[in-house]
């Protein structure tokens, strides 16, 4: 995100020759730094009377504030609403979105989520809860009768995306069977009959949804920004004594990620997790990379780190060959190191290992461990997930509350 007053800090300590420190108290930032979620979503399902859509129409006018603020994709200047479709098998969509721009402050900026995915799944799913009423079908059922099926993955979507995988009906059904769906349904009913009849004066809501989002911003083919690709890189070490030193192009905003990155490798090349220094945000020494956002991080940067850590690993498995004399092709790799088949107290671990590639390696193999790996990704990710609420409300006080909230998700 490209802020003014950030701007001004970095100019300012150019033309001074001191450092500038811009601050902001809370009123201000949230006055004056950026919004989201401004958008007025228009949409029309076509369906059949037994509840099969056949089709989706949506409009989209997009407030943008005084200008944009948010680094997203140069492909999608809406970002990727056109996600809309959802969970369900539409043969036909069509999506329009209208960006506007007005005086109000930098717009479009995504809060905790991925570019506009959050409205495009309460766009879908606020017009299936209103198809289901429409048709006087239970809203679960409607969904279920209309995801896409597990045989139909890799899905093609009528917006474009190619969706890699997902077990919708399972999702749904495992979260209906966790908080006893059909009972409640029953017990809603019974519920609504007593209020008519003047026996209570509280109702009973049961909220249902289901996502499917896209995330892991990266493909070059997909996402780019200002031009620069989004895929990522990684950097790692091996030292001599076995520890490691790795470099990525993301920064943890208190994701953990110093923890997941180190967990990566250590599954990859058996160094464990405490042995393993994880540097992030240093902009003199990280290798290549747009950074953490998105949803982005992990299937990006955590899949370059995978790549960069099996190239070591295969360094290591001809080193190992090396000490052990035998064919490469006769070791197995066994948690820490490598181990000859048939003859696991024939083995080497990654310590000895990360010694014999400083002093001794292979003749005619270059020293040392370490490698680089740059990742643009083949697809996006499309996680998904099941959310079913249940609510008491008092119809006189307004006092509503939450008696059941079930959320299952899948990474995808």
């Amino acid at each position: 995100r490209s802020y003014p007053g950030y701007i001004c800090a970095i100019v300012a300590s150019i033309v001074t020759g001191v450092p500038v420190k811009w601050v902001e108290d809370r009123m201000e930032n949230l006055s004056a730094t950026s919004f989201a979620r401004d958008y007025h979503m228009t949409a029309e399902i076509a369906a059949k009377s037994d509840g099969t859509v056949t089709g989706l129409k949506v409009h989209v006018l997009a407030d943008h504030g005084g200008f944009d603020a948010c680094a997203d994709p140069s492909k999608w200047p809406a970002g990727f609403f056109n996600i809309v479709t959802g969970s369900y098998d539409f043969p036909t969509a069509h999506l329009e979105v209208d960006g506007v721009y007005t005086n109000k402050a930098p717009g479009g900026v995504a809060y905790r989520c991925s570019f506009r995915v959050t409205e495009a799944a309460y766009c879908i799913e606020r017009a299936m809860d209103v198809l289901a009423q429409k048709l006087g079908m239970d809203p679960a059922d409607l969904r279920m009768k209309n995801f896409v099926k597990p045989e139909q993955f890799p899905y093609h979507s009528a917006l474009g995306w190619e969706y890699d995988s997902g077990d919708y009906h399972t999702a749904m059904q495992k979260a209906m069977d966790a908080i006893g769906y059909r009972d409640l349904r029953a017990e809603q009913k019974a519920k609504q009959e007593a209020f008519k009849r003047g026996e209570t004066r509280e109702i009973m809501g049961i909220g249902v949804s289901f996502f499917t989002e896209i995330v892991g911003a990266g493909p070059s083919k997909n996402c780019d920004i200002l031009g620069v690709a989004m895929f990522d890189s990684a950097e790692i070490r091996v030292h001599p004594t076995g520890s490691v030193i790795s470099r990525m192009g993301t920064k943890s905003q208190g994701q953990g990620h110093e923890t997941t990155w180190a967990q990566i490798i250590a599954t990859e090349i058996g160094i464990p997790a405490a042995d393993i220094m994880v540097e992030e945000g240093n902009t003199d020494t990280a290798p290549y990379g747009l950074g953490t956002y998105g949803s982005r991080s992990t299937p990006v940067a955590g899949a370059a780190i995978a790549l960069a850590a099996r190239k070591i690993r295969n360094k290591a498995q001809m080193i190992a060959a090396h000490m052990l004399e035998v064919s490469e092709y006769d070791l197995d790799w066994d948690v820490d190191g490598f181990q000859v088949k048939g003859n696991p107290q024939a083995r080497k671990s990654m310590k000895e290992i990360a010694w014999a590639a400083y002093h001794a390696p292979p003749p005619g193999m270059e020293p040392g461990l370490e490698a680089v790996s740059y990742y643009d990704p083949p697809n996006m990710t499309y996680p998904f997930g099941a959310y079913l609420c249940v609510m008491d409300i008092d119809v006189d006080t307004g006092v509503a509350k939450t008696r059941r909230f079930y959320a299952l998700d899948d990474c995808g």
